[in-house]
């Protein structure tokens, strides 16, 4: 239940862009520097941070403003955490996984 989102990503040195088919924040953003930072506050960019932050331990950063995703890792992007990290937002209002 609930509909996946379409997220195209575009690595750069330390962080990558993830554009979404939909707005997932307002235009000013907010960001989120730990888990513990978004846990507990309520909205739909603090939820996907802490999904985020739980899904790799290399992500230090996350940074939400209107259709863009950009997330910092503390090491390189790969082919398999870009993946990772896509899933994750795709899944953002998905309410039972596939």
């Amino acid at each position: 239940m609930g509909q996946s989102i379409t997220v195209k990503a575009k690595p750069a040195e330390g962080f990558c862009v993830f554009t979404t088919d939909r707005s997932l924040s307002g235009q000013d953003g907010i960001s989120f520097s730990s888990p513990a930072e978004a846990d507990g506050i309520a909205g739909f960019p603090a939820e996907l941070a802490v999904r985020l932050f739980s899904s790799d331990d290399a992500i230090d950063h996350v940074y939400v403003a209107s259709n863009d995703v950009v997330v910092r890792r503390t090491t390189q992007w790969g082919e398999a955490s870009i993946e990772s990290a896509a899933r994750t937002i795709e899944g953002l209002f998905r309410f039972y996984a596939d």
